[in-house]
């Protein structure tokens, strides 16, 4: 109804305007310019006037830039310092184990942290395997991308073969699982720290699928890896962990990390 009552006034407006040119000599100034103006306020622009401007061009997604220092300075301890470590943590019992949910240390890995191996452009899980697989190939156009390799199980000693986008045995595995840490102290903490820790490649170890599986979330004073070879390291890397995250460990964990870290040599 608005636009047929604008097309009137249109027609209208342009009729006494040409009528009005028509009587006036030129020096009066009214050209057909003029009354095409006049006539454009009663109707809408052209569909190439009205167009809209081609979206601007996106800035290219930048190139993963993958570290290859996916450990902290003087981690894992050796063995005598993790020994004054374990010495210096604080023994309790576990607390709010009711309380633990695993999405309270973030629903998926993430790069957006502040540890070894955040902030990189790469997955969390793709920086373990980096790190923990020999006869290692990258992707050619993301370096990021574990496309092969081996990992040799630092539990069982057994070799398994990795390939990208097939069911693989290897999984990543929280050292200090997420909810002994949680029982130790990581209740307590805020979301950040908490998705920290689960990111922290400090924290995590390539593994063997069946073995993680047992493991659970026990402490060594209920869980040992199965190949005693191991016992040394993983007990400077439990310590080490529980050093850096000032959690607690309990009497009877004490007492197994101590026999363990006697086997170092």
């Amino acid at each position: 109804m608005a636009g047929s009552t604008a097309g009137r006034g249109g027609r209208r407006l342009r009729t006494l305007l040409l009528a009005a040119c028509a009587s006036l000599t030129v020096a009066a100034g009214c050209t057909p310019l003029q009354v095409e103006r006049a006539d454009g306020r009663f109707h809408t622009a052209s569909p190439e006037a009205t167009a809209s401007k081609p979206p601007p061009k996106k800035s290219p997604t930048p190139t993963p830039t993958p570290s290859r220092t996916l450990a902290s300075k003087g981690f894992p301890p050796d063995a005598k310092t993790a020994r004054a470590q374990l010495a210096a943590l604080q023994v309790a019992w576990g607390k709010n184990w009711e309380t633990y949910k695993r999405a309270e240390f973030g629903e998926t890995w993430s790069d957006a942290v502040d540890v070894p191996g955040g902030r990189n452009g790469c997955d969390t899980r793709d920086d373990v395997l980096r790190r923990d697989l020999k006869n290692l190939k990258e992707g050619d156009r993301n370096p990021c991308v574990v496309v092969s390799g081996t990992l040799v199980d630092p539990y069982t000693g057994k070799e398994l073969p990795y390939y990208y986008r097939r069911a693989s045995q290897i999984e990543s595995d929280h050292i200090v699982a997420l909810g002994a840490a949680w029982r130790a102290g990581a209740w307590a903490w805020s979301p950040q720290q908490r998705l920290n820790y689960a990111n922290d490649l400090d924290v995590l170890l390539a593994t063997d699928k069946e073995t993680n599986t047992a493991k659970s979330s026990q402490t060594p004073d209920k869980w040992k890896p199965p190949r005693q070879a191991y016992w040394c390291e993983y007990a400077r890397r439990w310590t080490g962990i529980k050093a850096k995250y000032k959690l607690t460990v309990t009497a009877p964990e004490k007492l197994a990390l101590q026999d363990m870290l006697a086997t170092c040599k």
